[in-house]
């Protein structure tokens, strides 16, 4: 099977939703609070080890982060900046959550969020703050268990347990799955479901 990830490259990063490519064909955003393990993540479905830069110090990905996976550019992975680290200035982080906020509600490329947690800490208010943004246009939402293998399976079962329960408090639904960068667990199960998305018709409500 043609796996379009391990093509991808780095187009643009835009501090403004106007800098990012026409708005068209399809796109995968991934989001996640500073630290939660987002590039390591993007890196293992790509089987890239820098293709998103993993940084000893959260925060550090200020720009939306574009990646084509294909020569024409008609199907892109998208990197949100981090959001949530405190030794960000506040206008900074104010800059951010317009920028992402923004992008979600306007951008009708886009098919699908995936949302990137902790698997110690998930549903933080920073990441609730987050899926409000997409009540105003809802999108295909999955959401990743990232460092599984920083927990008991037992343990792993439970985070997920809750984290469907909070999505569903929320009103949302969702699929979700545990992931470990590190050991390339879940690595397949993220690129079929993904795969699955761009193939889909984009600006679906």
């Amino acid at each position: 099977m043609h796996n379009p990830f391990r093509e991808a490259e780095f187009v643009l990063g835009a501090a403004r939703v106007g800098q990012l490519p026409p708005d068209a064909g399809t796109e995968i955003a991934f989001a996640g609070r500073s630290n939660a393990g987002k590039s390591s993540a993007l890196n293992a479905l790509c089987g890239r080890r820098a293709l998103a830069r993993v940084s000893r110090t959260p925060g550090r990905t200020q720009e939306i982060n574009v990646f084509r996976l294909q020569p024409d550019g008609r199907q892109r992975l998208i990197d949100l900046p981090g959001y949530g680290y405190a030794r960000v200035p506040p206008a900074q982080r104010a800059h951010w959550d317009r920028l992402i906020g923004e992008y979600l509600r306007e951008r009708r490329s886009l098919v699908g969020l995936v949302l990137i947690m902790d698997i110690r800490r998930p549903m933080t208010d920073l990441d609730r703050a987050l899926l409000d943004w997409l009540a105003a246009r809802p999108r295909r939402l999955h959401v990743v268990l990232t460092k599984a293998d920083k927990v008991s399976r037992n343990e792993a079962g439970r985070q997920l347990l809750l984290a469907r329960r909070g999505l569903e408090a929320l009103g949302l639904e969702a699929t979700l799955q545990t992931f470990s960068a590190l050991k390339r667990d879940g690595v397949e199960d993220l690129q079929g479901l993904l795969l699955e998305w761009l193939d889909s018709t984009p600006g679906q409500d």
